[in-house]
């Protein structure tokens, strides 16, 4: 049962996503690698880098869900600040890490490890390294909490190195289906009505707008995959009995 799969928060931490200046791809990738694993993603923040800030929120979500993935703040520069962020929210000292430190020193040439590139291998007392094969700099874990990159391509990487280490659950799977011309008041009614038939299904309504033509789509998510099959094609069915043609899967970008 989708009940028994672990929690998860990710928090994306950094002046730079609020402003605008940069745009966050990385939800996207770890609600899918989340979900393959069996892993409810329930909720995600996006927060300043103000320690206070971070400090609350890191305390407030670790209490709250079985992991906290968080994205952004590890760099060399002086609003990096997640990690010692981190260590102020668990109460324990932020300090040179030993396996780290010795990785990133041996990977520079003779004085070019300098105090801000130290900064990257300073963490929380007692914390575990992520790996990081593009830059070579880590992530790390320190109870629940995993602290990741906010690049894109080094956090994909560094998820990548920690998943095997990941509890998981029954991976979490998705059906959809879709039909141009119908609007979601048509198909609100009979909607509710599937989603209280299949309560372990979780169906979603989504609006679509295209040079081709606009419509609904509908997607179901859970971890059994024959009641996912059966939910979609009520759906399918109640498009059908509205007069409008049911296709599989969601609609082309």
């Amino acid at each position: 049962m989708q009940d028994a799969s672990p929690t998860a928060c990710v928090l994306v931490i950094g002046n730079e996503i609020l402003s605008g200046r940069t745009q966050d791809i990385n939800l996207r990738f770890l609600a899918q690698k989340l979900a393959e694993r069996g892993i409810r993603l329930i909720e995600a923040r996006v927060i300043p880098d103000i320690p206070a800030t971070i400090i609350a929120t890191v305390n407030e979500l670790r209490a709250r869900t079985d992991m906290v993935f968080t994205t952004g703040g590890i760099g060399p520069t002086h609003d990096d600040i997640t990690s010692e962020c981190v260590a102020a929210a668990f109460g324990v000292p932020w300090e040179p890490h030993p396996e780290a430190w010795a990785r990133m020193e041996a990977s520079y040439k003779p004085g070019e490890f300098n105090a801000a590139r130290q900064r990257m291998a300073t963490m929380p007392r007692g914390a575990s390294l992520i790996d990081n094969p593009i830059s070579n700099a880590p992530g790390f874990t320190i109870g629940n909490v995993h602290v990741m990159a906010g690049v894109p391509r080094i956090m994909q990487a560094m998820f990548e190195s920690l998943a095997p280490r990941l509890p998981g659950g029954t991976p979490i799977a998705a059906r959809a289906v879709h039909a141009l011309g119908v609007a979601e008041g048509r198909i609100a009614e009979g909607l509710g009505a599937i989603q209280q038939q299949y309560p372990d299904v979780d169906l979603g309504s989504y609006p679509f707008y295209r040079p081709t033509g606009n419509g609904v789509a509908i997607v179901a998510k859970g971890t059994g995959p024959a009641r996912l099959e059966a939910a979609i094609a009520e759906v399918a069915a109640l498009f059908a009995a509205l007069g409008y043609a049911p296709v599989a899967g969601e609609p082309a970008a």
